[in-house]
């Protein structure tokens, strides 16, 4: 399947986005995580490191993806 460019567009700025968005969870994350004040479970901060990690790979993939249509070769 040949992607056109203005797919490509589409999934470039999406993966932008979603990685944008999930390192900055993941930065506030860490920061939670430091508060003596929060009192979260450990798992809490497993699961959602875990979404952190997925989501950054997958928003890495869709860049990926609409770079090598932008470039004619998606």
């Amino acid at each position: 399947m040949k992607l056109e460019k203005n797919e490509g567009t589409l999934l470039l700025v999406i993966g932008v986005w979603t990685i944008a968005i999930w390192t900055n969870f993941g930065r506030n994350l860490v920061k939670t995580a430091k508060d003596p004040e929060q009192n979260r479970p450990r798992p809490y901060y497993i699961a959602h490191a875990v979404l952190v990690a997925v989501d950054v790979v997958l928003g890495g993939l869709l860049v990926k993806l609409g770079v090598r249509a932008l470039r004619g070769r998606g």
